[in-house]
């Protein structure tokens, strides 16, 4: 650690977060919501989409673009289907409120859909596959953004940086999971760049003009590419039709950020999908679990990582050792935590 970070333990970083997140307007339940997914973030050194993010979630309410103590509402739609209403406040409240009786529904019918409608978001979604993979469901998550990604051979934003998220349950470890924007790189981790006033590397953005560039603050203001060229933009498409026109919400291009005028308008929707295996397999449910295993071995035996096994091995160094925060990102927060 360098003069210029600084450590905290989980408990002083949880404490924080919540006074901050409180101290500027959320209630006890849209705060503990949006700390629980920082915390994870920040704990599992996804620095993208941890303690940083509490400024966004500030920035907005003081923008008027979240309700920050906004009470979810549950609507049964059909036998597999459960839509939640966040009522302009934080998709993660909505998420929690809804996830007992989204995973019954799964249970019951083998597959079910959790649309979240009219949310403010902004966080990592695989802590929500994660939760679903250990009852033991198999769950796919996708939420598209605002438009920042210009679309394969396009030069002006359109599409969201719209990720994607898969976890499968594994019987004697941790659950298999990924979590990706469909853009080369997720908008926060160029913002990041333009914090530590690093350069980007090639291939991840344009400028304005539809030109690349490497300066960050140039790609802010242009468009991020999708990844694997016109294959990451059709992954992102579809993304916007299911998170969007499906549910009967927004398109990310139909959105934009809360800025203070009365034009912002940053919800949006959410698309969970949850697959019970004892729905397919009956019986057969720990064989198939196990024919997967040996495929995780295969990856493994040949040097390869499992996608979410850095995230494991970070989250038990947090465990045991708390977090390291930048020592900017830290004043900042205690300076809204105590604006006096």
């Amino acid at each position: 650690m360098n003069d210029h970070q600084t450590r905290l333990s989980l408990e002083d970083a949880w404490t924080l977060s919540i006074d901050v997140l409180e101290q500027n307007g959320f209630s006890q339940d849209q705060a503990a919501a949006i700390a629980r997914s920082v915390m994870a973030a920040q704990r599992d050194e996804c620095h993208s989409h941890g303690m940083y993010r509490l400024l966004d979630c500030v920035r907005t309410v003081r923008y008027g673009g979240v309700e920050p103590r906004a009470v979810p509402e549950i609507h049964e739609k059909a036998p597999g289907v459960i839509s939640v209403d966040a009522r302009g406040g934080c998709s993660l409240l909505a998420f929690e409120t809804a996830r007992e009786p989204f995973i019954e529904k799964a249970r019951a019918t083998g597959v079910a859909v959790l649309a979240v409608k009219n949310a403010f978001h902004f966080s990592a979604l695989w802590p929500e596959v994660e939760s679903l993979a250990n009852q033991g469901l198999v769950a796919l998550a996708m939420t598209p953004s605002h438009a920042y990604v210009a679309p394969a051979g396009g030069h002006s934003p359109l599409l969201g940086t719209n990720p994607i998220a898969f976890a499968w349950p594994r019987p004697e470890s941790e659950p298999f999971v990924f979590d990706f924007a469909t853009s080369v790189v997720a908008r926060g981790e160029v913002e990041l760049h333009r914090r530590a006033g690093e350069s980007i590397p090639e291939g991840w953005a344009l400028d304005e003009t539809g030109q690349p560039t490497t300066d960050p603050s140039a790609a802010l203001a242009g468009a991020l590419l999708p990844f694997g060229g016109h294959k990451g933009a059709a992954l992102s498409i579809m993304i916007e039709l299911l998170a969007g026109p499906l549910i009967g919400d927004r398109l990310g291009h139909q959105t934009r950020p809360a800025d203070g005028s009365d034009e912002g308008a940053p919800q949006h929707g959410e698309f969970i999908l949850a697959m019970d295996p004892h729905a397919f397999l009956g019986t057969g449910v720990a064989t198939r679990l196990q024919q997967a295993e040996a495929l995780f071995e295969g990856i493994t035996a040949q040097g390869a990582r499992l996608p979410s096994q850095r995230r494991y091995g970070a989250r038990k160094r947090s465990q045991a050792e708390g977090v390291i925060i930048p020592q900017k990102l830290h004043d900042e927060l205690v300076k809204l935590r105590d604006p006096s």
